[in-house]
């Protein structure tokens, strides 16, 4: 529909101007940065009117949906759900890069079906700097991606976290901070660890500001999702 178009188009607009003025900041370059697509519950018609305004990336946290969408949008598409071992053959199928690896059988299957696909899936590890969400402990995360680097049909390219909730973007700027440090540590011994993938809706201005490669953003290209079941 053309007002769906018109809407995310504004939208669309109105994050690249955030994400472009939070690059002054920074003293980076606007280019170093990807706006992702957060689709979760979000209709297919209103994918694709964000695709036409000329977003190219998009992000699904259920398999199941990433499985229904990437088809109808071509798009380069993120999986940003947990992994589990029963859907993780449809990530493989359609996703081209993961953000949420962690060990455990979701993972190692999700490795052998890009494997017998002739596929290498690009994957980010989860840092958990809380202590009780999901995640790898910071303390942990060199020897995950050296025991990842074994899997075949994976490549760990970089980290992703989420921060503590809370209702001011600059409280997750610590988290931020935290995550890129992380990262320039470990990418002495791992070259391959150059993306982070942190930012959403509420923070990710400062989380260009923190050095993101790679924000998900969803309300504020979308609008408040609808209550829908799954």
């Amino acid at each position: 529909m053309a007002s769906d178009y018109v809407g995310v188009a504004e939208r669309l607009a109105a994050v690249r101007r955030v994400v472009a003025e939070s690059c002054r900041r920074a003293g980076r370059p606007v280019g170093d940065v990807r706006v992702i697509g957060a689709t979760k519950t979000v209709p297919v018609h209103v994918v694709a009117a964000a695709r036409a305004a000329g977003l190219e990336d998009f992000a699904e946290n259920y398999a199941r949906e990433l499985a229904q969408k990437a088809p109808a949008v071509t798009a380069t598409w993120h999986f940003i759900g947990t992994l589990q071992r029963g859907t993780s053959s449809l990530v493989a199928a359609h996703a081209d890069m993961v953000h949420t690896a962690v060990p455990g059988s979701g993972l190692d299957t999700l490795a052998r079906r890009a494997h017998a696909a002739g596929r290498v899936m690009p994957a980010l590890v989860q840092v958990d700097f809380t202590g009780h969400r999901h995640g790898v402990p910071p303390e942990d995360v060199a020897r995950f991606v050296d025991d990842a680097a074994r899997l075949e049909g994976i490549r760990v390219v970089g980290l992703m976290t989420l921060p503590p909730p809370g209702p001011d973007s600059e409280l997750a700027r610590p988290s931020f901070a935290r995550l890129r440090k992380l990262r320039d540590t470990l990418a002495d011994t791992h070259s391959d660890l150059v993306e982070l993938s942190m930012g959403m809706s509420l923070d990710y201005s400062v989380a260009v500001e923190e050095g993101a490669t790679m924000v998900r953003v969803g309300t504020a290209l979308f609008g408040a999702r609808p209550n829908a079941s799954r």
